[in-house]
């Protein structure tokens, strides 16, 4: 059966893209190919499968998905956001220089600072806020550019076209990590983007029950190269993590629509409250930056960053919410709280998380979709008792 999704709207694709029925069976739902080999039928010849390090049925559905829904050629499947985020690295050599956006998630900081710098790769990280501050960062080495935008824990935006305008011009590729918007609120490549990377752990999978990650370029010979990587280094998803990806996106477009109404109901109540100093949220006409959320995404999710008056009331708060549980990650269709200084981002310097603002009295929320009144009742009591 041909597949003839890439004509059709971002409803339909969530549903049927890179799937077709079981040939077999007529299985509706794509197979979990469970299995670590392949029978060949005589030597020297195979089926176009040989190992599973290298090739799974259920895993190419799930990057065929994927790759429709980012406007992409090509998915490649990881084990986790990570370990996409670092294939992409890998495709430089030692001597190369990399700019990043400094308010990246901490493991992203972590694993550049600790590990990827280890290989002779040099990391400059910038405020990319402003795309000034990433066209002063380049340099003749400069290979690759990386944002968050949205970011992590703040809330701050890059302007992708001209970031990508940038990089291109000083010879590097452009990677932006999708997954605070997903591909229901923004699609980079579209804006001029080499690679779109997402933790497929959050909003993709959606039900906080899957590790993953994945890499969506629109350049067959990039992801030749990304797939090398891959098999050279191993760090692919098995085919149930896959399996439960699948059936992640197929309910991404009505998981997004109720995350951005709930995001948006949330922001506004904090915003209003007496004891919220600030609010981090796109959709917000506060926003500094909402003129350029409006611009180049089409929805603002449901990740909210808040800042209080004392980490006492941060404390008081966190643990005195019924329904947001306090937990690391984000996107699933329950709602979390998250102190990042503590948690997600305590392996960033000190120093330098105080001086973007990650304090120990920013609580960030990953506004699930329940009942909306009940969230703002579950925030307003916590509040009310500080």
């Amino acid at each position: 059966m041909a597949d003839t999704t890439r004509e059709h709207r971002f409803g339909t694709r969530v549903i049927h893209a890179g799937q077709a029925p079981e040939p077999v069976t007529g299985a509706i739902m794509t197979p979990i190919f469970q299995t670590s080999t392949y029978v060949q039928p005589e030597l020297g010849k195979n089926t176009g499968y040989e190992y599973a390090r290298v090739q799974n049925p259920t895993r190419e559905a799930w990057e065929r998905n994927a790759a429709s829904l980012e406007s992409g050629t090509d998915g490649i499947a990881f084990s986790s956001g990570l370990a996409a985020i670092e294939a992409a690295v890998l495709t430089l050599s030692a001597g190369h220089h990399v700019v990043t956006e400094e308010n990246t998630y901490g493991g992203t900081t972590r694993m550049f600072n600790h590990v990827l710098s280890r290989l002779g790769i040099e990391f400059t990280f910038i405020d990319s806020r402003d795309p000034e501050q990433i066209r002063a960062a380049m340099r003749d080495n400069t290979r690759l550019v990386h944002l968050e935008t949205p970011s992590n824990p703040l809330m701050r935006l890059c302007d992708v076209a001209a970031a990508a305008e940038i990089a291109h011009a000083g010879g590097a590729r452009l990677m932006v990590d999708n997954t605070f918007a997903t591909p229901y609120n923004q699609r980079p490549l579209e804006l001029g983007a080499d690679f779109v990377a997402h933790s497929t752990t959050k909003y993709l999978g959606g039900h906080s029950d899957v590790l993953g990650g994945i890499l969506v370029v629109a350049d067959e010979s990039l992801a030749e190269d990304i797939r090398f990587i891959r098999k050279s280094t191993g760090p692919v998803p098995g085919p149930m993590d896959c399996w439960l990806c699948l059936r992640g996106t197929k309910t991404l477009e009505v998981r997004m629509e109720r995350h951005n109404a709930n995001g948006q109901r949330v922001a506004e109540f904090l915003e209003a409250h007496p004891k919220v100093t600030r609010v981090h949220y796109p959709g917000l006409p506060s926003h500094p930056q909402h003129a350029l959320a409006s611009s180049q995404m089409s929805g603002y999710s449901g990740m909210v960053s808040i800042e209080l008056e004392s980490p006492a009331a941060v404390k008081t708060v966190v643990e005195g919410m019924d329904i947001f549980l306090l937990a690391e990650s984000l996107g699933g269709v329950e709602s979390m709280s998250n102190v990042p200084s503590l948690m997600t981002h305590a392996s960033v310097p000190q120093d330098r998380r105080e001086a973007m603002g990650i304090t120990d009295s920013l609580i960030r929320l990953s506004v699930g979709i329940e009942d909306p009144d009940d969230l703002i009742e579950d925030l307003a009591q916590a509040l009310d008792a500080v």
